[in-house]
C-alpha cells in the first residue's frame, strides 16, 4: 500500500510528485500549529502529530495534476484543507463527549472543552490565514464550505425533525459535514492548479460523490468489522447512538423476524454490552447490510463516472483506483 493514498499509485513520477507534496503539508501544518503559548501550540500539534489518512490533502494535490502541480499555491491549499479537517475534530470531540481520537487521549479529554474549543478555533483562523494569499475564490470555496460544515453538524444534532424523511436528512448530514470537505478539497487542486474549468467542477463533483462513498464505507465497517479496521472499536456508532445507513434501513424492514432489533435500536439503552452485542449481531446478518452496500457503491459509481470524464493519464487512474477501494472497503 502507498503511504500517501489507500491505493498503490502504478506512476513512479504521480507517486514521488504526491509524497514530496505532502511531505510539504506535514511541514505546513506544524508551522501553522506554531505560536507562543505553549497550551495552545501542545493541544495544536496533538492531532497532527497523532498522524491520519491525510486523504484530503492527498485529493488536493491529485487534482492539482489535471493543471500545474508546482504552482506554488497548491501545498498551501492542502494544508488549509487538513487545518480545518482538524479543526472540525476538536470541536467534534467535544460534542460527543469523546475520550479518545487517532489512538491518543482527545484533546478534549486531555485538556478540558475550553482548549479543545479554542484550539479548533485557532485551527480554523490559521486556515483562513493561509486562504488569504490563495485569491478571493479560494476564499469563497471555504466560506462556503465551512457554512455546509456547520450546517451537516447542526442537522446531525438536532436530528430528523418530524414529517421529515430519515433517509434524506441522513444524506443531508453527510453530503453536508464530511463530503463537502472533499469536494472542496479537489476544487481547490484544479482551481490553484489553473485547470480548466470544466475539469476542476468535473472534479469537485467526482470529491463529493466519492466523500458520501467513503463516509458510507465508514458506517459499515463499524457494524462489519471484526478489529478496529474502521479507526473506531467495532459498533460504536450503534453503542452511541449515532443513526447510520445499516440501522435506517433496518428500522424499514416491516418483517416480524425484525422487531426485536429495531426494538433495541429504538431502546436507547446499547451502552450494556449484551444488548450492545445482541443488536451488533442482528443488524450484521440484516439483508440491511446489503442495501447499504449497494448505496455506497452507487455513490462510488456517481464519482467514477465523472473521473472517466476526465483527461486521461495518472492522475485520472488514480481517482479510478480510490473509487474501487471505496467499492472493496464496503466487503
Amino acid at each position: 500500500m502507498s503511504p500517501v493514498v489507500p491505493v498503490e499509485l502504478s506512476d513512479a513520477a504521480l507517486t514521488a510528485d504526491v509524497v514530496d507534496g505532502l511531505a510539504l503539508v506535514e511541514e505546513g501544518l506544524r508551522e501553522a500549529a506554531s505560536t507562543p503559548d505553549e497550551m495552545l501550540a501542545g493541544a495544536s500539534q496533538h492531532l497532527i502529530n497523532a498522524g491520519g489518512k491525510r486523504l484530503r490533502p492527498a485529493l488536493v494535490l491529485l487534482a492539482a495534476q489535471f493543471g500545474n502541480p508546482r504552482d506554488p499555491r497548491v501545498v498551501p491549499a492542502a494544508v488549509a484543507i487538513e487545518l480545518t479537517h482538524l479543526a472540525t475534530l476538536y470541536h467534534d470531540d467535544v460534542m460527543d463527549g469523546a475520550a479518545v481520537r487517532r489512538g491518543v487521549p482527545s484533546a478534549n479529554a486531555r485538556w478540558g472543552n475550553t482548549v479543545a474549543v479554542l484550539t479548533g478555533d485557532f485551527l480554523f483562523a490559521r486556515a483562513s490565514s493561509v486562504l488569504a494569499d490563495l485569491g478571493q475564490e479560494a476564499i469563497r470555496i471555504q466560506a462556503q464550505t465551512f457554512g455546509r460544515l456547520v450546517s451537516g453538524q447542526r442537522a446531525e444534532t438536532v436530528g430528523p425533525q418530524p414529517g421529515e424523511d430519515p433517509f434524506a436528512h441522513y444524506f443531508g448530514v453527510v453530503t453536508d459535514k464530511t463530503a463537502s470537505l472533499y469536494a472542496a478539497a479537489g476544487q481547490f487542486g484544479g482551481l490553484l492548479s489553473g485547470a480548466p474549468a470544466d475539469v476542476t467542477d468535473r472534479i469537485r463533483r467526482a470529491c463529493k460523490a466519492w466523500g458520501v462513498a467513503y463516509q458510507l464505507s465508514d458506517d459499515l465497517l463499524d457494524v462489519s468489522s471484526e478489529s478496529a479496521q474502521s479507526g473506531k472499536t467495532p459498533g460504536t456508532d450503534l453503542r452511541e447512538g449515532v443513526p447510520t445507513l445499516p440501522m435506517l434501513h433496518a428500522l424499514c424492514s416491516s418483517r416480524p423476524s425484525d422487531a426485536r432489533l429495531a426494538e433495541l435500536l429504538r431502546s436507547g439503552e446499547l451502552a450494556d454490552p449484551d444488548l450492545h452485542a445482541e443488536a451488533l449481531g442482528l443488524l450484521r446478518a440484516h439483508p440491511a447490510m446489503d442495501l447499504a452496500r449497494a448505496d455506497a457503491r452507487r455513490w462510488a459509481g456517481a464519482a467514477r463516472d465523472e473521473i472517466l470524464a476526465l483527461p486521461d493519464g495518472p492522475a485520472r487512474a488514480a481517482f479510478e483506483a480510490l473509487c474501487e477501494f471505496v467499492t472493496e472497503r464496503t466487503g
